[in-house]
């Protein structure tokens, strides 16, 4: 499997708009973060989490012109923002909770009437739960976590997961998540959060569920600069950036 970071920032991106920080002045790459995103590439099938308003720059900067499926974690729009950008793609088939898919079809009706303009997104809308499903024979295993009071999914596909926008994550969640060789979850910045996970706290839920090696994404400009934190983490911890390509 190749797990590509397509994004790893938060919902303003880094640098976030009119701010002068050292983070968003920064002149390294891996201080550039775009809404986070990632793609898993198993054999022919591409599977994206997550379809932010970014998506049109992370497939032409990749080179990426299909895409077997996308999943969605929850309806935020740094998360189903670039929805539309995939109508090039072709027919699109989309897995998300009944929920989530509800807001797509409010935010996107012209994709789903019964006469549409030409054009226009062709998505097939998917209702997943919390049970595992397969997608061309691969098995995709859904982990309820939480995002503040809003419960949402995260992904283990084999060996990985991926975890956004963890606020809490309880014991049955935890429990799905062992044994496992690469784990991304959400780290949002130094101080506490409302709805999102703090550097510690993502220290200590990685600690607990202990991947071989575990990526923190989905990070704001307060997270500070990617290789002075790098430097602070446990050795089988660091911050991901976009661009990274990890081979499992």
């Amino acid at each position: 499997m190749n797990l590509l970071f397509l994004g790893t920032g938060t919902s303003t991106g880094v640098p976030q708009i009119g701010c002068q920080c050292k983070t968003c002045m920064s002149d390294d790459s891996k201080d550039k973060r775009l809404r986070a995103s990632v793609m898993m590439t198993e054999g022919n099938t591409k599977l994206l989490i997550d379809c932010g308003p970014d998506l049109r720059q992370q497939l032409l900067t990749n080179q990426i012109d299909s895409l077997s499926a996308i999943l969605l974690t929850h309806e935020h729009y740094d998360h189903i923002g670039g929805l539309d950008d995939v109508r090039p793609l072709g027919k699109m088939e989309l897995y998300a909770e009944n929920r989530v898919l509800s807001v797509i079809e409010r935010n996107m009706s012209y994709c789903f009437v019964d006469i549409k303009y030409p054009g226009v997104p062709s998505i097939n809308l998917h209702e997943i739960n919390e049970n595992d499903f397969f997608l061309e024979n691969i098995r995709i295993q859904p982990i309820r976590i939480m995002h503040a009071k809003l419960p949402i999914l995260g992904f283990r596909v084999g060996k990985v997961a991926y975890l956004t926008d963890i606020k809490t994550i309880g014991n049955d969640s935890i429990e799905k998540l062992k044994d496992l060789d690469i784990l991304v979850m959400n780290a949002l910045r130094i101080n506490s959060h409302i709805s999102h996970l703090d550097l510690k706290e993502a220290i200590d839920i990685a600690v607990r569920i202990g991947a071989h090696k575990t990526y923190f994404t989905h990070m704001s400009h307060d997270m500070g600069l990617h290789e002075e934190v790098n430097r602070s983490l446990p050795e089988n911890i660091q911050l991901a950036y976009d661009g990274l390509q990890i081979y499992i």
